[in-house]
């Protein structure tokens, strides 16, 4: 095995860890939260679940591409005309050092954007290829921060009065069960939606054969790939949901009302809904951090100025830490993109 694949191996393992530890949590975190009093490895069967079959989906409906053609900008071969040809990525040790920065900041609650830790090393490096990536990836996340925010205070200034109240004041009530039900259901639905956006940070990291039709670019992968990657990703969620979530389940547990199963339940819809109409908008990849910073961001100033049922002033503080956090982590994506393969070949990659 050569040095490449080495490293590629080595990034996809990382990434599959840091990824999934970092930002899933910011989708499953309400389900952790409101179903925290379940045995851990029930509530790790379900997602698992369905990971495994949103992978297939995009395998088998994709035609092998379980990366939702979030892969196709930043998949290059040469040449002219229509052609096909196996993509190595060309992993070295820098494009490898994301991921453990992703560990690092993980370890410290700090909710970092994967897709831009992870992904601008990539569109940076890739020459004409990549050509404006990060630029539609910044404009693209920073559209979902703003969109998310302004749909959490209009739909949280509607609700807060009496649904969120009717929440706090019930909260030690065991809710109906058809809430339960409905949880569930939203879970999965955002599961869903978030695989099919982040896929591509994990899988980034290997070889996949490349077809261009008509000036159209697909990504397909190899089963043994996906199946071992599959596996992977299984056991480090029932890490993930055994330890309940690590420190950036905090995040989630320090908002107003999240570990109830009725408010968890709206969250979650409107996140996976705006998920879902950003992914059909372009196939550009995107923060999902930050359209669920900005969701929470709009909600809790919601609660706060509308139903008080948290203090003004501590929310305000709260708001601009999560996205104080997630800005310096944008900072960091940048800073590693041009230190990283300056320090290892001499050059700074071209944008």
């Amino acid at each position: 095995m050569g040095g490449v694949e080495i490293f590629g191996v080595i990034g996809f393992a990382v990434a599959a860890y840091a990824v999934v530890a970092n930002d899933s949590i910011q989708t499953l975190g309400t389900f952790l939260s409101s179903n925290a009093k379940r045995p851990w490895w029930v509530l790790w069967i379900f997602a698992s679940l369905i990971m495994v079959l949103v992978i297939a989906y995009g395998y088998f409906h994709g035609h092998g591409d379980v990366a939702y053609d979030r892969l196709d900008k930043l998949s290059f071969i040469p040449g002219e005309g229509d052609r096909t040809a196996l993509l190595m990525p060309g992993i070295q040790w820098w494009h490898a050092l994301p991921p453990v920065v992703l560990l690092v900041m993980t370890r410290y609650g700090i909710p970092v954007s994967t897709t831009f830790l992870v992904l601008t090393l990539f569109a940076l490096s890739g020459g004409a290829s990549s050509e404006g990536v990060l630029q539609s990836m910044l404009v693209k996340s920073a559209l979902g921060y703003v969109v998310a925010f302004v749909v959490g205070v209009l739909i949280w200034i509607v609700i807060s009065r009496t649904f969120e109240r009717w929440v706090f004041d019930t909260k030690e009530e065991l809710p109906f069960p058809y809430w339960v039900s409905f949880q569930w259901l939203s879970t999965t639905f955002l599961w869903s939606q978030w695989l099919m956006q982040d896929l591509a940070n994990i899988f980034i990291y290997l070889p996949r054969t490349v077809t261009v039709t008509g000036g159209v670019t697909h990504v397909s992968f190899d089963p043994a790939y996906v199946i071992g990657g599959t596996v992977l990703l299984v056991l480090i969620q029932a890490y993930i949901f055994a330890t309940k979530g690590g420190d950036i389940q905090k995040i989630v547990s320090s908002k107003v009302n999240t570990v109830d199963v009725r408010a968890a339940t709206i969250v979650d819809v409107f996140y996976g809904i705006i998920l879902f109409v950003f992914k059909e908008m372009s196939n550009v990849p995107m923060s999902t951090t930050w359209v669920f910073l900005g969701l929470l961001a709009g909600r809790e100033l919601a609660i706060a100025y509308v139903a008080h049922l948290r203090d003004q002033g501590e929310t305000v503080r709260d708001v601009l830490s999560d996205a104080g956090r997630a800005f310096l982590g944008l900072i960091i994506s940048i800073l590693l993109a041009f230190l990283m393969p300056l320090i290892g070949t001499g050059k700074l990659p071209g944008l």
